[in-house]
């Protein structure tokens, strides 16, 4: 946050520098003087206003090594930076005025005011231009002369800092009695004088603009709230393109305060600002668009936040700058402060859901065959075709091979451009159900097809059950592929990207750790003793592979024309 425009006594100054650094420099954009201003050229209303921001302030500067930091509020880090770039010392300005009392700063009054022992005592304030500027009679012209006061003069220079994106800030002072040691809000309800402003901006993280980009694309409403002036709000709204169809759509919180319900219903679904809300109107506005059946995750770091952080269905407080309250009210804590995290999270969160129905997908039907296998061969008195503890092997050893790599798997390309899923859809939905259904049946009839065939031509049990079980592993490296973003890659490969199969390095690695398993399997003669197995011939070995023959290509043309996304598990195929 820093100070770039002030206005005071009729003058337009220009700040210099960035951050919390008191290098910069002041210096009068309108005049014929056009020399940074330092020492006694500095015009005693512009010291005054410096001065008020200063000392109406309960933050402190820090500087380890070259980097300065705001310890407290950053928007009143950037005050005491902007005098700084003056000669005016924090430090040195607390010795001399020192502080008597204070008025903290509370939405509800939108101001801070402080009383400071001085010839004379002075109260100073600091707020918003709203809440000040009914509070104020006169206004010091540049040479600190009390003058009329002019409003329309001044809201025209608050719309246009506001119109620039800058945040203002209004400032005042007053004189106190002089054995006055505490102030109320009584004390500074009239007869404030008018110092000037201060505009400061806090320019958008290019990764925060991007984000929101993202965050709009995957059917996620971005919605601005902010104590800032409306045309600020929307100046940094329009920047950041926080907006609907109809464009930047704000609303003031005088606005808010007129209307019913049902209204507030309407503008929070419409609007994609909200600016000088209340506490209360932070509340009323997330209930309103939990009210329409959205899920609503809300930002925020004061302890006015806290009522809203609580109602939201995903509270998050930030873990730098948020106060206690809020941390305490939020479900999640921002770590960095930065809004392209919580992007971030959301599409990890829809990666890992994802890769859950995926390993669903692949597990069940698996399972389902061989449970049928024995089910079906037990109500029939016939011979098993797969042994428990071969059963065993292949939901041990075989089925973890392939499945965990499934949890590593990377996003599914347009991830972030699939609308949310609904929150009361089961994870086993109904298409995904037929799905399990028909490949359980289909691996049935494998298991049962290969062992029988088996049987019959070589009259060896061992033999039957190994190819059968071998045929499966084969169906099941096929049907892998078809859900898995190997699909595609493969698919992408075929079309010519030679790049496209080292991005699914660790389900190739899987499925190469599943054949050699398999390979052991079947001839290890340790393997056999272990699971009534037997070895195979090259000829029986390529009898177990013919079903990948016809479904390989058709896997391949499934992630052709259709790849992997999000939510189509179950359509595919």
């Amino acid at each position: 946050m820093t100070v770039q425009a002030i206005y005071a006594g009729g003058q337009h100054y220009r700040v210099s520098g960035g951050g919390y650094s008191p290098k910069g420099d002041i210096t009068p954009v309108n005049g014929g003087n056009q020399n940074a201003l330092v020492g006694e050229d500095i015009p005693p209303v512009l010291v005054d206003c410096l001065m008020a921001g200063v000392l109406c302030n309960d933050s402190q500067l820090k500087q380890t090594g070259a980097d300065w930091t705001v310890v407290g509020d950053p928007t009143e880090g950037a005050l005491i930076t902007a005098a700084e770039k003056a000669g005016l010392s924090q430090v040195g300005l607390a010795a001399t005025k020192p502080r008597l009392d204070a008025i903290p700063f509370e939405s509800d009054y939108q101001y801070m005011a402080t009383l400071h022992d001085a010839e004379p005592r002075m109260i100073y304030v600091k707020g918003s231009v709203e809440a000040l500027l009914n509070r104020c009679t006169q206004m010091l012209d540049v040479q600190g002369h009390a003058t009329a006061l002019n409003p329309t003069q001044i809201k025209q220079e608050v719309d246009a800092m506001a119109g620039q994106g800058l945040r203002v800030l209004a400032f005042a002072q007053k004189a106190a009695a002089v054995h006055q040691h505490a102030i109320d809000h009584e004390d500074i309800a009239t007869d404030l004088v008018f110092l000037g402003l201060q505009g400061m901006i806090d320019p958008p993280r290019p990764e925060a603009i991007t984000a929101v980009h993202v965050c709009q694309s995957a059917g996620i409403h971005v919605k601005m709230i902010t104590g800032d002036h409306i045309a600020t709000a929307r100046a940094i709204a329009q920047r950041m393109g926080i907006q609907t169809d109809a464009g930047v759509v704000a609303f003031a919180g005088q606005q808010l305060a007129q209307m019913t319900d049902r209204d507030i219903e309407q503008a929070a679904a419409e609007g994609s600002v909200f600016a000088r809300v209340a506490p209360a109107q932070k509340l009323q506005l997330v209930e309103a668009l939990q009210a329409e059946g959205n899920i609503v995750a809300m930002t925020g770091d004061g302890v006015n936040d806290a009522p809203a952080l609580k109602q939201a269905d995903i509270g998050i407080a930030m873990g730098k700058g948020g106060t206690e309250v809020a941390r305490e009210s939020a479900d999640m804590l921002l770590t960095d402060d930065n809004f392209a995290s919580i992007e971030a999270a959301v599409e990890e969160g829809r990666t890992v859901y994802q890769n859950l129905r995926k390993a669903i997908a692949f597990l069940l039907p698996v399972n389902g065959g061989e449970s049928m296998t024995i089910l079906i061969s037990a109500l029939l008195a016939r011979e098993l075709p797969i042994l428990s503890l071969q059963v065993l092997w292949l939901n041990m050893i075989n089925s973890i091979t392939m499945t965990v790599p499934l949890a590593f798997e990377p996003k599914s390309q347009g991830m972030m451009q699939q609308p949310p899923r609904n929150p009361n859809e089961p994870l086993l939905t109904p298409k995904l159900f037929r799905r399990i259904l028909v490949v359980s049946v289909f691996n049935w009839i494998l298991i049962f097809g290969i062992f029988e065939w088996a049987k019959s031509t070589t009259g060896d049990v061992a033999v039957a059950r190994t190819m059968a079980i071998q045929a499966l592993v084969a169906a099941r490296i096929i049907y892998l592929i078809s859900i898995s973003q190997l699909g595609a890659n493969l698919a992408q490969f075929v079309r010519g990207r030679a790049d496209a199969i080292a991005n699914a390095p660790i389900l190739i690695v899987g499925i190469a750790t599943a054949i050699v398993l398999q390979i052991l399997f079947s001839q290890w003669g340790l393997m056999n003793t272990l699971f009534a197995t037997a070895p195979l011939t090259w000829q029986q070995w390529m009898i177990c592979l013919l079903p990948m023959l016809p479904m390989l290509p058709t896997a391949l043309w499934v992630n052709w024309i259709d790849p992997p996304q999000a939510d189509n598990i179950g359509n595919r195929w």
